[in-house]
């Protein structure tokens, strides 16, 4: 495990901040008037997740050679399981959050639009041969 946080600690610190940003109390503000911007910040959120996700398992492994299969386990599938078993503690070990499959969806589409980027973009960029 510490050979893990060591690897990737980005990762972590992001992950340990979703756990938080999703099962805290949320403070009213002039943004809950806003329709639908609880999707935007999870798009968002789990865009970052994954997308740090993919940038430390590029660099990590830049010499050498891990399957990219594991990537997209790691920085694709991994989230998206990770964002449903948040929305189900929001639902039933919460009184104050409730678990929605919108906010799944949009988790899912932060997930996806991430890995997107990060196998169309970046991995072209930070794999060169050398």
């Amino acid at each position: 495990m510490l050979t893990l946080i060591k690897k990737y600690p980005l990762s972590f610190l992001v992950i340990l901040t979703v756990v938080y940003l999703s099962l805290f109390r949320p403070p009213k503000t002039e943004l809950d008037n806003i329709p639908d911007f609880d999707k935007v910040v999870h798009i968002c959120m789990y865009f970052g997740m994954s997308g740090i996700l993919w940038i430390e398992f590029l660099r990590a492994h830049r010499r050498d050679h891990a399957p990219l299969w594991h990537a997209w386990i790691g920085a694709l599938l991994c989230p998206i399981l990770f964002s449903g078993c948040i929305e189900l503690l929001q639902q039933y070990a919460t009184s104050y959050r409730t678990g929605d499959w919108f906010d799944f969806a949009a988790n899912s589409t932060g997930a996806v639009l991430a890995s997107l980027l990060a196998y169309f973009v970046l991995r072209p960029r930070l794999c060169k041969p050398q």
